[in-house]
């Protein structure tokens, strides 16, 4: 599972250094391979995944009848988007200049751990939106979906 917020730097080629909690995790799990795509929420952000978890991703997405157009917008989307990366010797990975141009990604960058992927995040954009998020005190935000009626915390 990763979760956890971490801050961190693109270097001049957009390598990114994953932290030292998740490398273990990846090399037994995906031998450090990795899909990187795009957020289909439209947040702002990309999504990182181990390489078995988006190839079951990728068949649910297969799977969905491709003369919906909604369907066909989010395997557009996602598996469109779908870049295979694995860690090199130094425990990093090339995010494509492609994907960081869709999500904005300069130097300083977030990455945030949602149990089964990873969201990367521009920095200024994260804090920027977590500050939005936390201050949203109106009544949609408040509301529970009927899935969220019986989760507590």
């Amino acid at each position: 599972m990763f979760r956890g917020v971490n801050t961190l730097n693109l270097d001049a080629k957009g390598r990114m250094a994953v932290p030292a909690r998740y490398r273990e995790l990846l090399a037994d799990n995906c031998d450090n391979q990795l899909v990187v795509t795009v957020d289909p929420n439209r947040d702002p952000c990309l999504l990182i995944y181990p390489l078995p978890e988006w190839e079951n991703i990728e068949r649910s997405l297969a799977r969905l009848p491709n003369l919906n157009k909604s369907a066909r917008l989010l395997q557009r989307m996602l598996i469109g988007h779908a870049t295979e990366v694995e860690l090199d010797s130094q425990a990093r990975i090339l995010v494509p200049p492609p994907l960081r141009d869709v999500a904005g990604l300069d130097k300083h960058v977030v990455l945030i751990g949602q149990g089964n992927k990873l969201e990367l995040w521009d920095e200024q954009r994260w804090n920027s939106s977590r500050d939005e998020w936390l201050a949203d005190d109106s009544a949609e935000a408040l509301e529970l979906s009927a899935e969220l009626e019986t989760f507590t915390l």
